[in-house]
């Protein structure tokens, strides 16, 4: 079983969300990886989901472009990240979740690049430009690799198609919360809690919500209408300006969904 699958199925037993972070790898140098990692996996994070810098990230708003700016302006590449993991995963025990484009990985060589990967501890990948009827490219030898693919739904998918898509996956299913790119919002698209209930009755994994979640109330109040969270910008934002205790504040916000019940 993968390590995805085997922490979701251990929240899901406790009646516990999940908190995913996102940090960009190489912004702030790719030395500070392993701390990062380190520090997000003590302040209690379900999976940690790490960026590869790209040079066209269409999905991307402006704090987490801007970190991929700074890390590709130290020529950080795909490799240069999984060499990373590798070195520091025998520490961890975390989920890693590499969310990527797909030409780096085209550039890499599917391959070669998902053996790298299992073999440096990887354990899922996002990737938002890879269509779900085109997944084939990859999703077959992803799972011979025993590496999860987390697919995206957003608040246009049909329920139909949000329910196929649940059931290629065993690990979670990303909720998109906003029609548009990461960053933080002050406000969200007044049907979010119907799209989330609907996602969980038709979904057959769980179901986490990601973009645009950036403060501790809306940790709280989104991740009590699904599985748990997944926030970026935020995260980049703080790691960028030093805050880190601004991390465990969001962090532990989603404690207190768990408490509360």
């Amino acid at each position: 079983m993968n390590r995805i699958e085997k922490v979701f199925k251990k929240l899901a037993a406790n009646g516990e969300k999940g908190f995913v972070p996102y940090i960009m790898a190489g912004d702030g140098g790719l030395d500070v990886l392993g701390e990062r990692i380190t520090f997000l996996e003590r302040a209690g994070a379900t999976a940690i989901e790490i960026g590869i810098p790209f040079s066209d990230p269409v999905a991307d708003g402006p704090l987490i472009q801007e970190a991929g700016i700074r890390a590709l302006k130290a020529n950080i590449s795909l490799r240069d990240v999984i060499t990373a993991i590798r070195s520091i995963r025998p520490v961890i025990t975390v989920p890693i979740i590499f969310m990527t484009y797909l030409n780096p990985i085209l550039a890499y060589g599917i391959d070669q690049c998902l053996e790298d990967c299992r073999k440096a501890g990887v354990d899922g990948f996002i990737i938002p430009d890879l269509p779900f009827e085109e997944e084939e490219l990859l999703s077959e030898k992803a799972e011979r690799e025993g590496i999860e693919l987390i697919r995206l739904v957003t608040l246009t998918s049909p329920l139909e198609r949000i329910q196929e898509i649940s059931k290629r996956g065993k690990g979670f299913l990303y909720a998109v919360t906003v029609n548009g790119i990461t960053g933080t919002r002050s406000e969200f698209h007044s049907q979010l809690g119907s799209y989330l209930k609907s996602i969980k009755e038709v979904s057959t994994i769980p179901v986490l919500a990601g973009f645009g979640i950036s403060t501790p109330a809306q940790v709280e109040a989104i991740s009590s209408l699904c599985d748990g969270v997944i926030v970026g910008s935020k995260i980049v934002q703080s790691f960028e300006q030093n805050e880190l205790q601004e991390i465990e504040t969001l962090i532990r916000s989603v404690k207190q969904v768990n408490i509360s019940g």
